[in-house]
């Protein structure tokens, strides 16, 4: 079927004995393997959005499906997907809010301290806090999300987040770039992207961002058991 994986079926995989491939590499492997999922992944994700206020369990739910891809366990797209945003939705809300809110917030303060300093030199102290906090955010969200597809508390995960975005910003930025980045020129480029975006839009910069992370949350506890499976 379209949503299920025959697992008991012999297939393409990867080889347990064969040295674990690392960089551009391994993620080519996940690609090829994963490359169908990603096109469920993507049209689920998109249709359990229509309701609008399903957007921020929806997102979590992704982040649940293309964390089993990097961590190269076994997916079954539908079901993981489904189990993610049923029992998990309130990390969902929670992990949306804390990194959509500020993020608002502090934007509309870089814009307007950032105005009113050209004749105010003053308002440059609160264009500076707001832009700290929005980079610190922007950082830590891409850790958030991988933290609490873990057993990790959502406070515990938020705190290990601000300290990964701050003491390990590189893997961050370049997660950052993977889906904000990617997720901004497909908008601009709308209508021409319109078929991007429906295809794999929203799973493939998920899954780069995922990938470009692994190895810090691996390093910071986000090797736990994954709490869908629960």
């Amino acid at each position: 079927m379209f949503f299920r994986k025959d697992y008991a079926t012999p297939g393409p995989g990867i080889d347990p004995n064969a040295p674990e491939k690392t960089g551009t590499a391994r993620f080519v492997e996940i690609l090829s393997l994963e490359c169908p999922t990603l096109f469920k992944l993507n049209l689920i994700f998109l249709a359990s959005c229509i309701p609008v206020i399903t957007i921020p369990p929806a997102v979590y739910a992704m982040h649940c499906v293309v964390r089993r891809m990097v961590l190269d366990q076994t997916v079954d797209c539908f079901y993981h997907y489904r189990t993610a945003f049923r029992r998990h939705w309130r990390r969902g809300y929670a992990a949306f809010f804390l990194t959509a809110l500020p993020l608002t917030v502090s934007s509309c303060g870089v814009w307007f301290y950032l105005t009113g300093a050209m004749t105010r030199p003053l308002l440059l102290a609160p264009f500076v806090l707001c832009s700290t906090v929005f980079l610190v955010t922007l950082l830590a969200s891409t850790y958030l999300y991988g933290l609490l597809t873990t057993q990790t508390s959502v406070r515990q995960a938020l705190r290990l987040a601000l300290l990964l975005g701050v003491g390990k910003p590189l893997r961050a930025v370049l997660a950052a770039l993977s889906v904000y980045g990617t997720l901004t020129a497909a908008a601009l480029a709308f209508p021409i992207s319109a078929i991007y975006l429906l295809l794999i839009g929203f799973s493939f910069p998920c899954l780069l961002g995922n990938f470009f992370i692994r190895t810090v949350l691996k390093q910071f506890g986000g090797n736990r058991d994954e709490n869908q499976e629960n």
